[in-house]
């Protein structure tokens, strides 16, 4: 299986199809992660249009198992971050 882009990678093919240089895309990439990470933390939620969405959701406390002992233990409740995947990229994916 062929590995993904690296940032440096996405940086160049995003650079070349736009036209544009590649500090300009670093720092509209840059800026574009710093804003989904404050918004997520301040209103729960990020989205990138036709990809998906950043979403800060509570987990509740469960009982687990210990998988080496067999034992039971609490698991304390914790927020999470999750992506949705958005409908259009499904279907232009899959």
């Amino acid at each position: 299986m062929a590995k993904g882009l690296t940032k440096s990678q996405v940086i160049s093919e995003l650079a070349d199809k736009a036209g544009v240089g590649k500090k300009e895309v670093t720092g509209l990439l840059d800026a574009m992660v710093s804003l989904a990470y404050s918004e997520v933390k301040k209103s729960g939620e990020f989205t990138v249009p036709g990809l998906g969405k950043l979403i800060k959701k509570a987990r509740a406390a469960r009982m687990g198992r210990n998988p080496a002992t067999g034992e039971t233990i609490k698991i304390p409740a914790k927020t999470v971050v999750k992506f949705r995947v958005a409908k259009a990229a499904k279907d232009a994916i899959l």
